[in-house]
């Protein structure tokens, strides 16, 4: 059973995702909050979870980026919210999300999402799929792109872009014509390069490698 804490400021928004993930039979809630701050026993009890579903905005305030910052520390974190705007989801991936998923997704999606998070994959809504694609491919106009190191070689940087769309490393090697084993020796590369684990955190190296500079 995945261990699930729900943190969203509406009690019916939590009852909702509550029972969506219980009915799926592989989903236990153990906590729920209506802000990050009280998810604080959860986090340090002895059913901890493993994966945080956490409302973006709260109050009519920014979007919580720094709570997703804070509660990626510790555990993983799937963003759920009604916003599909370019910069939270960026955001909230760059913040250290392992996914983003709209509160208009189906609850199989859903569940989905929780499970693929879970087990260390990231997880996004399909509609947003073309955003995260330009944002990995179009710096923003008039923006400076931070010096790339470490370097990646062309092939790898390739690679590494599809990964972060979510591309399995059977479908990369077919769009790239290569096999496989060769997928995979890139990903270990890139891994070792930039020292990340995880396809989650593979996908927020690809994003990162995008920032603009500040001004």
């Amino acid at each position: 059973m995945i261990r699930v804490a729900i943190v969203d400021d509406h009690p019916l928004a939590r009852r909702g995702v509550e029972q969506i993930l219980t009915e799926s039979g592989r989903v236990r809630v153990v906590a729920t909050a209506s802000s990050p701050a009280e998810l604080a026993p959860a986090l340090a009890s002895d059913l901890r979870p493993d994966v945080v579903v956490l409302d973006l905005y709260y109050d009519g305030g920014p979007p919580s980026l720094p709570a997703v910052t804070d509660l990626t520390a510790t555990v993983r974190v799937l963003v759920i919210s009604a916003s599909g705007e370019r910069a939270d989801v960026v955001g909230a991936i760059r913040a250290g999300a392992a996914g983003y998923v709209t509160k208009n997704s189906s609850p199989a999606l859903l569940t989905a999402a929780v499970e693929t998070v879970a087990a260390g994959g990231f997880a996004l809504s399909p509609q947003l799929a073309d955003m995260l694609q330009a944002e990995l491919g179009t710096p923003a106009p008039g923006s400076v792109p931070t010096p790339r190191a470490p370097d990646l070689s062309a092939r790898e940087e390739e690679t590494l872009g599809l990964i972060a769309r979510g591309f399995t490393h059977s479908q990369v090697a077919t769009r790239m014509g290569v096999s496989k084993a060769t997928v995979d020796t890139y990903v270990e590369r890139i891994r070792v390069k930039l020292q990340v684990g995880n396809k989650a955190q593979l996908t927020q190296a690809a994003l990162a490698r995008t920032r603009p500079a500040a001004p």
